[in-house]
């Protein structure tokens, strides 16, 4: 008998009947893949008895005092996910393979371990191969437990015999289960398995950890339908050649989704960098063309950040255009404003933008400092060490308000800066910071008159 087969889009988890290339739900083009069809006389594994059955209630009856949070002992985690970890979510940590998600789920139990009962699910390496990671990280948790397993069922059956507080699931692309009869990895097995770890965690009230690993386009592994699950979805990032992790919240249902964790991956594990600022500005030269220091909000924390150009005579027809960590079309908009309003002739030459450390500036804030960095690098002058730079740039060439520039200040002085150059609309408003001097400028124009 031939198995029934539907085809699946791994981009959103919508089903269709034949196969197309291009996906009509989501647009994206060859993401539709041929899987079993999922069986129907099986029910989701995690509903036989885990949780009594759901009754209608009142908004005005409904209490907030339950959600109970709990530190994982690493502040930097803890500021990511609002505050700490909510008692019964479900939380997605997503990253590319050997960047340290596994070793910072071993590190959290550490200090979770003093508190609550820990199970550690591994689908990848065996019982001694976490042994033997522990005892490099210095990890020696008495109610730590550890199952190398791979079935659903069976690490349900062991959630009833060990009674956790805390479920960790490395990695969810390795777990199936029997009620599908496709491969580990699958948008069936990845949706079931989900599906199934979240009832597990609303109805015995277990706060699950899973992580998940990324594909070639930098998103998670699976149906998209995965991170709408999840509570909260952590995006681990940074190069693996660079010793530098920084851990960002993609989606959070209990606190924002805007703050960033910095971590430093050391022979001894991952050590928390509270002060980034510092680490991103270390190395930086001095008296050097096309580097410019801006200020960024990332949540609540203001964190400085290193913009560099290189900006050189083309031998081609076609100038070569690079963009890292700032929006390629933001750049080549910069560099428009900086020829016709600056009168800069850039247009003829090769260009190539990079924020140093890895981080991505998303915010407008740094336009100031992308047009200095180009027009240094172009002048062949360099900005003064001393002095950062921070305004959002206009296609007119003006400069704009910013928000937050009092907390943007503040940071900029900390680390050491004398000088900042700020949109003159917001220079009434501010206080004096004593040994700050600040320079309002209305215009490109005013600003590289002022420094070049």
């Amino acid at each position: 008998m031939r198995t029934k087969t539907l085809f699946y889009c791994t981009s959103c988890g919508n089903e269709f009947p034949k196969w197309q290339g291009k996906c009509p739900a989501c647009g994206n083009w060859n993401t539709i893949v041929e899987q079993p069809a999922e069986s129907k006389k099986a029910s989701s594994p995690a509903r036989s008895g885990l949780r009594q059955k759901a009754v209608p209630q009142r908004l005005a009856d409904v209490t907030t005092s339950e959600e109970l949070r709990f530190s994982t002992g690493m502040s930097e985690m803890d500021r990511v996910l609002g505050g700490g970890a909510v008692q019964g979510s479900l939380v997605l940590v997503g990253g590319a393979p050997g960047i340290g998600k596994s070793t910072l789920m071993l590190q959290i139990c550490n200090e979770l371990c003093k508190q609550y009962t820990v199970l550690y699910v591994s689908g990848e390496e065996s019982t001694r191969q976490i042994k033997l990671r522990s005892q490099r990280l210095g990890v020696t948790g008495e109610t730590l437990y550890l199952l190398s397993e791979t079935h659903l069922e069976d690490i349900t059956d062991a959630v009833h015999q060990v009674r956790p507080n805390i479920l960790i699931v490395d990695s969810i692309q390795t777990i199936l289960t029997g009620s599908s009869d496709s491969l580990p990895g699958s948008v069936t097995q990845v949706k079931q398995c989900t599906m199934a770890l979240m009832e597990l965690a609303k109805g015995e009230g277990l706060t699950v950890f899973v992580i998940g690993h990324i594909n070639k386009e930098g998103s998670i592994a699976g149906p998209k339908v995965l991170e709408h699950i999840v509570d909260c979805v952590l995006s681990f990032e940074g190069e693996q050649h660079l010793s530098y992790r920084i851990l960002r919240a993609t989606k959070n249902r209990f606190g924002a989704t805007n703050e960033i964790g910095v971590f430093e991956m050391l022979d001894e594990g991952l050590a928390e960098v509270p002060n980034p600022s510092e680490m991103l500005l270390s190395g930086r030269p001095e008296g050097a063309p096309g580097t410019c220091v801006t200020c960024v909000m990332e949540g609540v924390r203001p964190v400085l950040a290193e913009v560099q150009a290189l900006v050189t005579s083309s031998s081609f027809a076609v100038p070569r255009r690079t963009s890292n960590g700032i929006d390629y079309n933001r750049a080549m908009m910069l560099m428009a404003v900086l020829e016709k309003r600056g009168g800069m002739n850039v247009g003829g030459c090769d260009a190539y933008l990079n924020v140093i450390g890895g981080l991505n500036l998303g915010e407008p804030a740094a336009d100031l400092a992308t047009i200095l960095a180009f027009a240094s690098s172009f002048r062949g002058r360099p900005v003064p060490n001393d002095l950062a730079a921070i305004g959002e740039v206009g296609l007119t060439g003006e400069l704009r308000t910013v928000n937050g520039l009092s907390q943007r200040l503040s940071e900029v002085h900390r680390t050491g800066f004398t000088k900042c150059m700020i949109p003159s609309r917001n220079s009434a408003r501010l206080q004096e910071i004593p040994g700050l001097q600040l320079i309002p400028v209305k215009n490109i124009r005013e600003a590289l008159a002022v420094l070049l």
